[in-house]
């Protein structure tokens, strides 16, 4: 089992990563201790895991709630949902909340352990790529409204992370494809040998082999833990980790939740910033088209939605959280294994996009 940590003083915890380790008793009632476990997961993920993972915590009466699996439930709806479970269940502040499933079950779970009762604990059991190597780890927590996405949520911390590599044997190849365009947006943004082995190790991860799995999923959670421990509430280089998230935010909003899934939306969002790049003299034709051409090998989208305009985009990204005093910011490729937040780019060159 590999163990990594994230440094943050007093609310610091665990990422244990393994095979299996969503089922090891010993640490998951070290961190769930006395506390009564609601688990909250989705009728996707509780065939699949929910009575073998509660059977490991049957001593301290866990209760459940299960949602409907997509992105179109991360709503406020849901979280007062769970809220007015918790109350009927009598759930006080010695309640761990258990977040059972992908990256929907984890920010919005974490959002309810956040406010409920001014806050309790919980713990990440993400099961998805995507939520392995990113949403988990570093205390983002939220849910979307129509208007934007993660919009309305909280910086909190999870007491661990248990991340269990099995759990990808069961996941739809689309999830894992959308899982890998955040793996790729890393290699981006801080590791142009992360990069490289990507590139170098294709049909293994699309086997799941379990070394190259292991691997891309324990440097993700190193690097995203080294940034958080910098920047934990986002303020300055944890910014670097949403490329390709200001133009795929818009397309989830546009296209309606749930369409395009995350890493799908992120995934066009890296081509449209690394064509941004170019167009500002930053990347070479051969740089894009190598990014192009790792997204398109897990078959992912390289193009925003036909369907889409200018000034679509434009329209939501106006709201996106980064943007300071009414100008968009886009965080941006400089070359490969460096990126930078960026202000100035003019109506133009958004323009030649289209």
């Amino acid at each position: 089992m590999l163990e990594l940590n994230v440094n943050l003083g007093e609310r610091s915890y665990p990422i244990f990563i393994a095979p299996g380790v969503m089922h090891n008793e010993l640490q998951l009632k070290k961190f769930i201790g006395d506390c009564r476990p609601v688990i909250v997961t989705n009728d996707t993920i509780s065939p699949l895991y929910l009575e073998t993972f509660k059977s490991k915590i049957n001593h301290l009466s866990p209760l459940t709630f299960i949602l409907p699996d997509g992105e179109q439930f991360k709503t406020l709806s849901s979280f007062e949902k769970i809220n007015a479970f918790l109350l009927q269940n009598n759930c006080g502040r010695d309640t761990c909340l258990v977040a059972l499933g992908g990256g929907v079950i984890g920010d919005l779970t974490g959002f309810v352990a956040a406010c409920y009762q001014r806050g309790v604990p919980f713990i990440q059991v993400p099961t998805t790529l995507l939520s392995q190597v990113d949403s988990s780890v570093g205390g983002k927590t939220a849910v979307n409204h129509p208007l934007g996405k993660n919009m309305i949520g909280a910086f909190y911390q999870p007491s661990a992370v248990f991340i269990d590599t099995n759990s990808l044997s069961t996941l739809a190849s689309r999830e894992f494809s959308a899982g890998m365009a955040e793996v790729i947006k890393y290699g981006l943004i801080y590791d142009t040998e992360l990069f490289l082995y990507i590139e170098n190790n294709v049909d293994s991860l699309k086997s799941l082999n379990k070394t190259a799995i292991q691997h891309i999923i324990q440097r993700c959670c190193q690097i995203k833990a080294d940034i958080v421990a910098l920047d934990e509430k986002e303020s300055g280089i944890r910014a670097l980790l949403n490329l390709g998230h200001t133009f795929g935010h818009a397309i989830e909003a546009q296209m309606g939740y749930g369409v395009w899934l995350h890493g799908e939306a992120v995934a066009a969002g890296i081509v449209m910033a690394c064509k941004l790049a170019k167009l500002r003299g930053n990347l070479l034709d051969t740089d894009v088209n190598r990014v192009i051409k790792l997204l398109s090998s897990f078959d992912l989208p390289i193009a925003a939605p036909d369907e889409m305009s200018y000034k679509d985009f434009i329209s939501h990204m106006k709201k996106d959280k980064k943007n300071l005093k009414g100008t968009i910011r886009f965080i941006l490729p400089i070359e490969f294994g460096r990126c930078a937040l960026e202000s100035d780019v003019t109506e133009q060159q958004l323009k030649a996009l289209f």
